[in-house]
């Protein structure tokens, strides 16, 4: 019986020789792997004496079989080194035959390979900041960077590294980048989707060549299927996804598909196959986005979300960048030296809903008529005129200036009644939230300002009072406001009739829980009173005054008159064509009777449009034969009657009609245009009429304050008939 093999038995020595390597530095070691089909037996590091030789040598408890060895830089990992393009030698079963000791010839290393070893994985250091758009930092946010990929319209990112930003938005992201990979190793760690943005600019240059038609795309993952078309004279297999050990078709399919497709420098530009080569393993240099998110107003709230189009390409090490936040960030309030840094007892109000106070009519530095509208008198500003003379509405958040309110402990907010200031109606000021921001462990906290009644004024206490005996410590060292740090008041218009108000800002003092030495705070720097003036308009909801024929509340009608709309009446030639008629006309005249007002004068626009076939849309209102007159005695149109009336519904034009600034009340009107301009075929069509108000509205997300600056407050009408088709019997 054969005596049991000691682990010693069957060794494997392989010798390395560097000599051939120009002004050879025996500094650098390099990493020997052996492994078999199935796991990897163990690696080496090894450095090389003077002379450029080294050695590795491997023991096996039995006889290996067929190995293969592996030579590459010191700094890869095992798994790393296995899918790496690099120096390989294979060894079959056979050279063991009679033999339990196996030198292998010296492997030589070429020079590509020894200086491609020192910077096959490099550290790449990312620097910047994120800040708001007015400059203002965004502390406490996560910023992770990602490199991206892409295959003609699918696209792939790749996780690189975070960082967190410090109390000056500043932040540093170290990540090791590496290149040289076998298609398959690079292919394993890579999730694709179809990228919207590169769908869209595809799509462009297609349009170039009506010819160039892309069969239908079956998956969301890369596929030489999307090519059926272009390809199936030149006898290339296109079905299935595309994977590694088919990248090798890529090259031919490439030099076919340029003949076929439009050029586009563009789409070379952005390194999109085929318009530029794909060799994604061997990319030595990271294409770069990033994303930020901020646990400020909501955990994980997104603030930076760059995408394709936003791509570093070829990025160097260092990269520093500056990432700009969007409305979701919490910035940390800065003083801006000579504009908002005045303190004393005394302040500024400074914001209402995000604009200054001098764009608001009747506020110092603004036009004084009319009162209280964001944009005074922009209505004669053209063809986006109707974005003047804007009432708000809702919870419209008021701001004052950076530095402190000394000697202020809690204030309250007036209003003029018009012969007295008096307190707020009931709810009008409301409660509030602070969030800090504690930089030594980048934790968030709030700390609630509610208004509350002592001595029998409703007040609110203020930050300074509150930074002073609110309990927590290191105020503007490592603990700083991060959102609502100079909010002053929210104010609910919805306790408010509409129409204009004065407000002001009454400061007072806190003695033994009583409030003592009240004073109508100055504006800073001067001996004039605080004050704002605001016009509000409050949009109401109710069915039961609705008129019946408008069908509110039962389907997208809304039951309000603010605004209104309504499509009273539609003719064919003459002949009234009730909802869901058809009518076979195929030439003559629409009219269409409509209502679209707004009993407070705030109309902004309204639109009128025939919605057809598969997502096709005509705009009536621009036809080259569309008429507008109004139905309402002495109202405007508002309608551009010069061609070509793209500025069809603008308030600006119904001021030059007649409508007194900063009111357009709309009203009924009927539109009249060729029959065949507005169905260009016969089929269903939907009539939708659209009116909107230049309202601002305000409202609150979390602990934070916005306002809306398109136009929430909105109507529309349908009418659905069919035209060009036979009647029903």
């Amino acid at each position: 019986m054969a005596e049991k093999k000691s682990r010693d038995d069957f060794m494997l020595e392989v010798p390395l020789d560097a000599s051939g390597i120009e002004d050879f530095k025996p500094e650098q070691a390099v990493k020997v792997l052996v492994q078999d089909r199935k796991a990897t037996f163990g690696s080496q590091v090894v450095k090389f004496d003077a002379k450029g030789q080294a050695s590795a040598s491997f023991t096996f408890p039995e006889n290996p079989g067929a190995l293969r060895v592996i030579v590459g830089p010191e700094d890869a990992s095992d798994e790393e080194l296995t899918g790496l393009q690099t120096v390989q030698r294979n060894i079959p079963t056979r050279q063991w035959l009679d033999k339990n000791q196996l030198r292998l010839p010296p492997i030589r290393i070429a020079p590509f390979y020894w200086y491609w070893w020192l910077r096959w994985c490099r550290t790449f250091t990312v620097r910047g900041h994120v800040i708001c758009p007015d400059g203002k930092p965004v502390p406490g946010a996560q910023v992770c960077a990602y490199d991206v990929d892409s295959w003609f319209f699918w696209s792939s990112t790749q996780f690189l590294g975070c960082g967190t930003t410090d109390v000056d938005g500043a932040f540093e992201i170290k990540f090791r980048w590496c290149c040289g990979w076998w298609p398959w190793w690079w292919w394993r760690y890579r999730v694709w989707e179809l990228n919207p943005i590169l769908t869209k600019r595809i799509g462009e240059v297609l349009e170039r060549n009506p010819r160039a038609r892309l069969s239908p795309v079956a998956s969301n993952q890369p596929s030489l299927a999307v090519f059926d078309n272009l390809l199936a004279e030149e006898g290339v297999v296109t079905r299935g996804l595309l994977e590694p050990n088919r990248v090798n078709l890529l090259d031919g399919v490439r030099d076919s598909l340029l003949q076929k497709l439009p050029p586009a420098p563009e789409l070379e530009a952005l390194h999109i196959w085929p318009w530029w080569p794909w060799y994604p393993w061997w990319d030595c240099a990271p294409d770069i986005i990033f994303k930020v998110t901020q646990d400020c107003q909501t955990p994980g709230a997104v603030i930076v979300d760059e995408n394709f189009g936003d791509t570093r390409w070829g990025s160097v090490s260092p990269l520093d960048v500056t990432l700009i936040a969007n409305q979701n960030a919490c910035c940390l309030p800065t003083c801006t030296p000579g504009q908002d840094c005045p303190e004393g007892e005394c302040l500024v109000i400074q914001e209402i809903c995000g604009h200054p106070i001098n764009e608001i009519g009747g506020n110092p530095g603004a036009s004084a008529a009319p009162a209280g509208y964001l944009y005074p008198g922009a209505v004669s500003s053209g063809a986006a005129a109707y974005n003047g003379d804007r009432s708000f509405g809702g919870l419209i958040p008021v701001e004052k200036n950076f530095g402190d309110m000394l000697n202020v402990d809690y204030y309250e907010i007036e209003y003029y009644d018009g012969v007295n200031w008096v307190p707020l109606p009931l709810g009008a000021a409301a409660s509030f939230k602070r969030r800090w921001l504690e930089t030594t462990g980048f934790t968030f906290g709030d700390v609630a300002f509610p208004f509350v009644f002592i001595s029998g004024h409703n007040v609110v206490e203020s930050r300074e009072h509150n930074e002073t005996f609110g309990g927590l410590s290191g105020w503007n060292v490592n603990r700083f406001w991060i959102a609502n740090r100079d909010l002053l008041v929210p104010l609910d218009s919805t306790k408010f009739l509409d129409g204009t108000y004065r407000f002001r800002v009454v400061g007072w003092q806190e003695s033994g829980g009583n409030l003592v030495n009240p004073r109508v705070l100055p504006v800073c720097g001067s001996e004039r009173e605080n004050e704002l003036v605001l016009t509000f308009d409050n949009r109401v909801f109710n069915s039961a005054t609705h008129a019946a024929s408008h069908n509110c509340g039962q389907g997208i009608h809304l039951c309000t008159q603010e605004p209104d709309t309504h499509i009273i009446d539609v003719r064919v030639n003459g002949t009234t064509v009730g909802p869901c008629d058809t009518v076979d006309a195929r030439q003559g005249t629409l009219e269409i009777d409509f209502l679209a007002d707004d009993p407070d004068g705030h109309l902004a626009t309204y639109s009128l449009h025939a919605e057809y076939g598969l997502s096709l849309a005509v705009n009536l209102m621009n036809r080259p034969s569309a008429v507008v007159t109004a139905l309402t005695a002495a109202a405007q149109t508002g309608w551009d009657s010069t061609p070509p009336k793209n500025n069809a519904g603008t308030y600006g034009v119904a001021l030059s009609q007649g409508a007194t600034a900063p009111h357009w009340y709309g009203g009924k009107f009927r539109l009249k245009v060729n029959l065949a301009e507005a169905f260009p075929e016969p089929c269903c069509y939907q009539l939708v009429l659209r009116a909107w108000k230049r309202t601002v509205v305000g409202g609150q997300s979390g602990i934070s304050f916005f306002c809306e600056q398109g136009y929430a407050h909105h109507n529309r009408s349908t009418y659905a008939i069919g035209v060009g088709v036979c009647p029903q019997s």
